[in-house]
């Protein structure tokens, strides 16, 4: 079975093919938070410097609702790459030696992941019947972004240390 827009092969299985899924969701989604923060941020340059456009206090709110979106789906695609948190000091270890390296470092990524998740619900909480100054947005659509990153990176994470724990263990095709 093959995705209908590249070749990669969806993988086998419901939560593989549903983590494949998400994280192509995420992908359009970054590509369009970036493309979507182009605009607010252009405004605020153009009204800054010319009296073309009036000056819009709401770019500023927006620019940061966007930006922080597009950092925390930026970290979720690195989780889900395994790219984010890798740093290449050892030599080559081997399969067996990379999947115990996956392991450890997954155990401080799943520390993280908890802590995002955790705290970021009492945080979304905090913010929930709360409004921005100038552009009354509801602040929990900013808040919100913590703890779903937070499941993201268990869900993603959790995947790669499963995948780990089975090539230790010799059952990895």
């Amino acid at each position: 079975m093959t995705d209908q827009t590249s070749t990669a092969p969806v993988p086998r299985g419901t939560l593989r093919c549903i983590t494949f899924w998400y994280g192509r969701l995420l992908d359009w989604l970054l590509v369009a938070s970036v493309a979507i923060l182009v605009f607010p941020v252009s405004l605020q340059i153009f009204s800054r410097f010319t009296q073309l456009i009036p000056a819009y206090i709401w770019t500023e709110e927006m620019a940061r609702l966007l930006f922080i979106w597009m950092i925390m789906i930026g970290a979720n695609v690195g989780i889900r790459e395994a790219a984010h948190f890798t740093v290449d000091v050892l030599p080559r270890l081997g399969r067996r030696g990379e999947a115990v390296m996956t392991l450890v470092s997954g155990v401080f990524i799943l520390a993280f992941a908890l802590v995002f998740l955790i705290w970021g619900i009492e945080f979304t909480e905090f913010a929930m019947n709360r409004i921005s100054e100038l552009a009354e947005l509801p602040l929990w659509m900013i808040h919100v972004a913590w703890p779903v990153t937070g499941a993201t990176w268990l869900l993603f994470q959790g995947q790669h240390m499963v995948d780990a724990i089975r090539v230790l263990t010799g059952r990895d095709q």
